[in-house]
């Protein structure tokens, strides 16, 4: 069977389109295009089913995994596909990597070394216990999630756009900086006792909880990152749609209350409205994929990230 490649705009991607067998996958044919192209390897192309003129409906992306004739409508000997090209991509383990690596290493710096002489602070520097705490917990946490990257999660998609890698990395380690900076300051002051105790108790607790939940949303897929959108069941997450979500919130919030800095407090509201956007999004998916009909289960009723508000 021939399949013809096309840019949105018409143009022909492969000249004289790509000849494949009968039981060739869309895999098979991504593959074809990347031969042909050199430069489109498959987890930089999306395939999708050309849209009728003057409709409004969304196109229908192809399924690596799905033969071709799977797409075929009544002509199984032809087939035209529209190929938009995703850009250069990397695997989302690597993503992952650079972004809480920097935070990781940017927070001891301000803890070990006198940076601060640098912005014009010339005093002693004493070291508050809360400002030792405050730095275990933080390398605790992102070592946490570099391990989490390699040996939990388990990725739907295999790479994300390179692009995202920049603005990643600006995103944790600008507020890595910017946290570090007021909590080690020499002019910082620390909070109560109890108040530190409490506070990075909170956050401990959340974060073994966080990592329960992560291992729990790990088990929803297989090795290969299939399985699809189900439902989460067990510990928070019979009660909170992204569990997940709320645990990492929470444990920011855990640290803020032992630190008290307005560096951390902001980023805590930046990271939930970010997470909480996430997550009514999900929300939304799972409660139209889950909807009770033609056999489906229906999805339960749950808060969506920060109960009892949201």
């Amino acid at each position: 069977m021939k399949v013809t490649v096309v840019s949105r705009s018409g143009r022909e991607i492969v000249k004289g389109g790509v000849e494949l067998n009968d039981s060739a996958t869309v895999s098979d044919l991504q593959e074809a295009i990347h031969r042909r192209t050199k430069k489109y390897y498959p987890s930089r192309q999306r395939l999708t089913l050309p849209l009728q003129s003057g409709t409004n409906a969304k196109p229908i992306v192809l399924n690596p995994k799905k033969t071709v004739k799977d797409y075929c409508d009544g002509n199984s000997d032809n087939l035209t596909v529209v190929f938009k090209d995703l850009g250069p991509q990397v695997f989302y383990s690597t993503l992952f990597f650079w972004e809480y690596l920097g935070p990781l290493i940017i927070y001891p710096i301000f803890y070990y070394f006198d940076v601060y002489q640098y912005f014009g602070y010339e005093g002693k520097r004493i070291i508050h216990p809360v400002q030792t705490y405050a730095m275990y917990y933080w390398c605790f946490h992102y070592f946490k999630r570099i391990m989490e990257t390699f040996f939990v999660h388990r990725f739907s998609h295999a790479t994300s756009p390179l692009s995202n890698v920049f603005r990643n990395c600006a995103y944790y380690w600008s507020f890595g900086s910017f946290i570090a900076y007021y909590v080690n300051h020499p002019l910082y002051t620390p909070v109560s006792d109890l108040q530190m105790k409490i506070g990075f108790g909170i956050g401990l607790i959340c974060q073994i909880a966080n990592f329960y939940c992560h291992i729990l949303l790990r088990n929803l897929r297989s090795p290969d990152g299939n399985g699809g959108y189900q439902i989460p069941r067990g510990f928070l997450f019979n009660i909170v749609t992204c569990a997940n979500y709320t645990t990492e919130i929470y444990q920011w919030l855990g640290f803020n209350i032992a630190t008290q800095t307005v560096a951390g407090y902001v980023f805590v509201a930046v990271a939930a409205f970010i997470m909480t956007n996430w997550a009514l999004a999900k929300h939304r998916r799972l409660k139209k994929l889950f909807d009770g009909k033609e056999g489906r289960p229906k999805y339960p009723r749950r808060w969506v990230i920060l109960p009892p508000f949201i």
